[in-house]
Parts: structure tokens; sequence; C-alpha cells
């Protein structure tokens, strides 16, 4: 019997990342879904959270976790949805000082957006086999903590780049299912934009395919220091997490995915150094700190000084990682 694609199943991962993101103060800055699992990178957000008020913190946690539901169908298949929570639902949640303290603090805990999305892929694959309920993931998620700007890089790009590493793509734009893709074809998407703009004198800017997702570039000297809420509505903030261009991180994952310095496509100024330099990061290290992420870092990652300084959070011991 041959094999069934699981491509659909992709689609559910990525359209609920999209309902996760719009309520959950968390930031999803990368994230790739393959055949048989999936990689996300996330921040968590609870300076985010504390700027909502008690309405806007019960409000997010009924489309998260709603009490009741109505039947739709999505994809041929039948599906539950949030019906829309009424006054008595929302009070039942902001006049509970204890429930709201709890919710609240959900809301930037990655343990429960992981929770929540891989409770919602189980029931709608095991729907699909006829299986009812059950195991359906073959363990807990695996979660590295992320301690300095080089090591976010290197893990961003490793996500990015896992459909080409595992033969399902071999360039960036058929990287289907990645957070890659989808800023690509934003950019694609504005510059046919900015296009129309010129011809016509009025620009119409579609819905962005990367608006569910955190903005790479970072300006470290003039971004406000604030928390920075999303104005969009579509995910937790508007704060960036690289301090790069969307062009010199695209760069450096095409520059990456070759292994080769040939073919860099960026936009830096001619009198710039190359953006390793301006890192502090040697390029020999850092490729090969990508092509072997998963395998170098279990529990944290890091430069050899930060994972030094580090500590577990509960037996506040040391960490130790594999060579590059």
């Amino acid at each position: 019997m041959a094999r069934l694609s699981s491509d659909h199943r992709k689609r559910w991962i990525e359209d609920k990342l999209k309902h996760l993101a719009a309520n959950f103060g968390i930031d999803l800055l990368a994230f790739s879904c393959l055949s048989n699992h999936f990689h996300l990178v996330l921040r968590s957000r609870p300076d985010v959270v504390k700027t909502w008020d008690d309405t806007e913190v019960a409000r997010r946690w009924w489309s998260l976790c709603p009490k009741r539901k109505k039947k739709s169908e999505i994809d041929g298949m039948k599906n539950w949805i949030p019906v829309e929570p009424t006054e008595w639902d929302l009070n039942s949640i902001r006049n509970d000082p204890v429930k709201l303290a709890a919710v609240r603090s959900r809301l930037s805990d990655i343990s429960w957006w992981m929770r929540l999305l891989c409770q919602y892929i189980a029931l709608r694959a095991n729907g699909e086999e006829g299986k009812g309920l059950g195991r359906f993931w073959q363990s807990r998620f695996k979660a590295v903590r992320i301690l300095d700007e080089e090591s976010l890089l290197a893990c961003a790009a490793y996500v990015d780049l896992n459909p080409i590493r595992a033969a399902l793509a071999e360039t960036l734009e058929a990287s289907d299912y990645t957070s890659v893709q989808r800023r690509i074809t934003t950019l694609k998407e504005n510059v046919v934009a900015i296009q129309d703009s010129n011809a016509s004198n009025s620009a119409t800017i579609p819905n962005r395919a990367d608006d569910f997702l955190s903005p790479i570039s970072i300006d470290e000297k003039n971004d406000p220091l604030s928390s920075q809420p999303s104005r969009n509505g579509k995910r937790c903030s508007d704060k960036g997490f690289l301090a790069l261009s969307e062009a010199e991180y695209l760069t450096i994952l095409d520059w990456i995915a070759r292994d080769t310095v040939a073919g860099k496509r960026g936009q830096t100024p001619v009198g710039a150094p190359p953006v390793f330099e301006r890192l502090g990061i040697d390029a020999q290290v850092w490729s090969r700190m990508v092509k072997n992420f998963g395998r170098t870092f279990k529990n944290v990652a890091g430069k050899p000084t930060s994972i030094e300084q580090a500590r577990s959070l509960k037996s506040r011991r040391r960490f130790y990682v594999s060579r590059v």
C-alpha cells in the first residue's frame, strides 16, 4: 500500500501555529514542519502579557481553551471551533483572582503552547486514522535554552534549513512549511505591491504571509525599549530578534545552504564589514554549528562563555555540550 502524504498535517500544524501566535504571549521566531516532526524557535514574553488587562487575558484564554464550541468543517473534516465568549464566560476567568493569575502565567508558558499544539494535532490525526483517543507523538517535546545572539542565529538557521538538509527541497523558496519560505513570499508580495503602486499611484499591500512571525531585524540603538505589543493582532509583539536585516539573514541562509560564500545576495553597504565579522563569529565554526546544532546542543545553546555562566534552573548545575 502506498504511503499517504503527510503534507496536509503540516498545514494543520502551521494553521495551529498561527492561532497560538495570535493569542499567546510568546513570539514565534522560526518554524519548520517535516513529515514526522517539527521544529520551533519560541521566545516567552511575560512582559507583553503584563500589558494586557484582565478582559484581554480572559478573551485570549477563551480562544485557546473554550468551554463551548461549535461544529465546523476544515479540509473536509469535521472540527470544533470556539464560540464567541459571553460576558459570563469572561467573568468566570477575570472575576476569579486565582484562576486569572494562573491563566496569565500560562499565556507566556512555552509548555502550555506545546501542550495545546500537540493535543490538537494528535486529536485530528487520530480522528483521521479512526483511532479515537490514544498516543500520537512518540515522546514529549524537547526544549533547548538559547543563551546568546550567535546561538539564536544558528538555531533559527538550523530550523529554516531543515527541509534542505533532509533533501526535501533544494532552495529556501522551495522549502515548504517553513518560516523562511513565508518571509520570502512576503518579500515577493511587497515587491509586486510596490511595482503596482508605481504604476497606479496607489499601493495595495496584501496580507503578509509572515504576519504571525516575529520580525527578524531589531535595531538595538533606535528601537524602543518597551514590550512592543503587536499592532496587527496576529502575533505577540513587533520586536525583532537579530541585529540583522532580513536580506542579510536570507543571504546567510543561502550561503550556508551551499556551504560556500559564493552566491551572496545581501545588500550590505560596501564599506560595512562582513556580517560574521560584525557579530564576532568565525564563519567556519558557525557553519559547523548550524549543521550539527541538534547533535551538539542538547539542553542549552550558546557560546562557551555563555554556557559556562549558565546553570540549570532547578539543580543549578553547569551545562556541558559536545565540541563543534
